[in-house]
């Protein structure tokens, strides 16, 4: 990513205020949302057709909240299109009636915001401060001179968003109709949600997960600090769902290696094709072009009715 976009980027972020339009559903917005966490940012909602107040839905909280709906609204002209693959899997009653928590990132504070913390944390001092100098390849820094701040982000989620979208739509609370998704780092901050929170969330949708946790693999401590949090903290495999995927194009095919680490620990702790699926998508690459064309493969697979 060059300056000039990154820049486009980061204002895109923090600026566009425009509602998305959406081609299944409707969207709200809950405005600038602010918190004792983390920086203040839009929520968008998306609600299926025929929305109802007399029946209860899941809720699929979801990273990267200003990319899932309008690829006229985002800074690369890519989209998810969540609500259409939504729309279209509860048409074909695919999957179990759920709205969508879309939560846009801080901008340059996404990289801060989606790392995870206690296992950045269990690293060497000098470890540490290694990984807070890196750069992208463009010499821009990853983390923009910001501390790790993961832990206040999913207490922002869980603590203070959670509780305005239970109370203001007809949802359920309980951890086996909520869920998380997203990918690359949002990949790893939504594995690192139900690690966390495993008492408030059910299922995980891991796209992509940014497992090098900044951009270079030579001599990188991350992953390993990853896999060791794991192999302790990983929920109990009796109640979760959690999926994986990954390409082999652009920035995915650092994760060639990395993902079947994950995958050994997802064995040796329990899980099995009922509650877990990794998914390699040969040739994908890192994109929301990708990530849209099997979105639908996860939401059937932890929204499914069976």
């Amino acid at each position: 990513m060059t300056k000039k976009i990154f820049l486009l980027f980061i204002a895109n972020t923090i600026f566009a205020q425009s509602l998305p339009k959406v081609s299944s559903g409707t969207l709200e917005r809950i405005e600038n949302l602010t918190s004792n966490y983390v920086t203040a940012r839009n929520i968008d909602i998306w609600l299926p057709e025929n929305y109802s107040a007399s029946k209860k839905y899941a809720v699929l909280y979801m990273h990267d909240g200003q990319m899932l709906y309008d690829a006229e609204t985002t800074w690369n002209k890519q989209a998810w299109e969540v609500d259409a693959t939504m729309g279209k899997l509860l048409q074909e009653s695919k999957i179990q009636d759920v709205i969508v928590v879309g939560i846009w990132n801080g901008g340059v504070t996404r990289h801060i915001d989606y790392f995870p913390q206690k296992p950045f944390e269990s690293l060497h001092k000098t470890q540490q401060d290694s990984i807070y100098n890196a750069n992208r390849s463009n010499g821009q820094s990853v983390f923009n001179n910001g501390k790790i701040n993961s832990d206040n982000y999913l207490k922002f989620i869980v603590q203070e968003l959670k509780p305005i979208i239970d109370k203001k739509y007809s949802v359920y609370t309980d951890k086996q109709h909520t869920f998380v998704a997203g990918s690359s780092m949002g990949g790893l901050i939504s594995l690192y949600a139900i690690c966390e929170y495993p008492k408030i969330f059910g299922g995980a949708a891991c796209f992509s997960t940014h497992w090098p946790g900044i951009f270079a693999l030579e001599h990188n401590p991350i992953p390993d600090a990853f896999f060791t949090y794991l192999k302790k903290h990983l929920p109990n495999p009796k109640g979760h769902t959690i999926y994986f995927d990954y390409g082999t194009a652009t920035l995915d095919a650092m994760y060639q290696t990395l993902q079947p680490k994950a995958d050994a620990i997802m064995k040796s702790k329990g899980y099995n094709n009922t509650n877990w699926m990794t998914r390699k998508f040969e040739g994908d690459d890192h994109s929301e072009k990708s990530w849209r064309q099997r979105f639908a493969i996860p939401m059937e697979f932890l929204l499914g009715k069976n």
